[in-house]
């Protein structure tokens, strides 16, 4: 698939940078920021008064850059409490114009239960999300940032997606509601391919390949872990890791969008986890690993040439 665009796109990338270049510039510190200000907002699960001020600041974000934006709003009845919410997916796009149009989505709810953490008492109050939510979304914002100063060569559609983080463990497809939802009732043309990032801000960030996304667009998969190296983005290793149901299953199970997932599952190693509890704060993330994840999108977004021959 990537191939495919980068041979179309090949004079155009040209004229934006010199070819095999990295782009634009990502500001993995800004980026940062953008992790916090969410953090600032508290636990941003669905009906929390965090939800309803990070979902204005996004979509405010989202105005300010993007060509257009589009507000998917839905209703899902989670299976732990049986609480019904009002939710949306906020769709940023840019190049709408483009024969080409890829995804770059991340979740930005929080988990609305701590189960994992080690004081049982907690475990029903709801999380910050600092890795887990914030993190994604942090790259997705500094992405916008760099788009609507650099106008992509393909159409780039910037998705937050909600309800993911309202799953019961054992039960997969209660999981990913926004992606769901988003795949069954495509807002925007049939996309090209997707790319979730999800916790990418571990201060001790390790990105293998995900199982699921090497069975699902091999040809990108390798394209970027290959890129990665080219740019000495050392997070990224060339190993296939677990199998991790996220985003990117339902968008493939019921769009059939060849979609990938960048992700971190061991938060923050394989001796401690983090992963769904109140520890995930920002001081346990960090901007360099923002930045190993943005670097490689932003290169993938603008840097088109004969080297990918072979990528997707």
């Amino acid at each position: 698939m990537k191939l495919n665009i980068l041979l179309i796109l090949i004079i155009f990338s040209c004229s934006i940078q010199t070819c095999g270049g990295n782009g634009p510039t990502f500001d993995q510190d800004r980026s940062f920021e953008y992790l916090v200000k969410q953090c600032d907002f508290g636990p941003r699960n669905p009906g929390s008064d965090g939800y309803e001020a990070c979902k204005q600041f996004i979509i405010d974000e989202s105005e300010n850059h993007a060509d257009d934006v589009v507000l998917q709003p839905f209703t899902y009845t989670e299976q732990k409490d049986h609480q019904t919410y009002d939710l949306v997916n906020i769709i940023a796009r840019f190049n709408t114009e483009s024969d080409v149009q890829i995804m770059i989505g991340a979740h930005w709810d929080t988990r609305p239960w701590a189960e994992e953490d080690l004081d049982k008492f907690k475990r029903r109050t709801p999380i910050v999300g600092a890795n887990d939510g914030a993190s994604g979304v942090a790259v997705l914002l500094e992405l916008m940032q760099v788009m609507s100063k650099n106008a992509p060569p393909v159409g780039v559609n910037i998705v937050f997606l909600d309800g993911e983080d309202l799953g019961v463990p054992g039960i997969n497809e209660s999981f990913g509601q926004g992606a769901h939802y988003f795949a069954k009732h495509l807002p925007i043309p049939k996309l090209d391919e997707a790319i979730i990032v999800d916790m990418v801000g571990d201060a001790q960030l390790t990105l293998p390949m995900e199982r699921y996304s090497y069975n699902q667009n091999r040809e990108l998969v390798k394209w970027l872990w290959n890129r990665a190296h080219e740019l000495d983005l050392s997070a990224f290793q060339s190993k296939i890791g677990y199998a991790i149901y996220d985003d990117h299953v339902p968008l493939y199970q019921h769009a059939g969008i060849p979609s990938i997932d960048i992700i971190d599952f061991k938060y923050p190693n394989s001796y401690a986890n983090y992963w769904h509890t109140h520890s995930d704060l920002p001081e346990n993330c960090s901007a360099e690993s923002l930045g190993q994840v943005g670097i490689l999108l932003t290169d993938y977004i603008y840097s088109f040439s004969e080297e990918t021959e072979g990528g997707s």
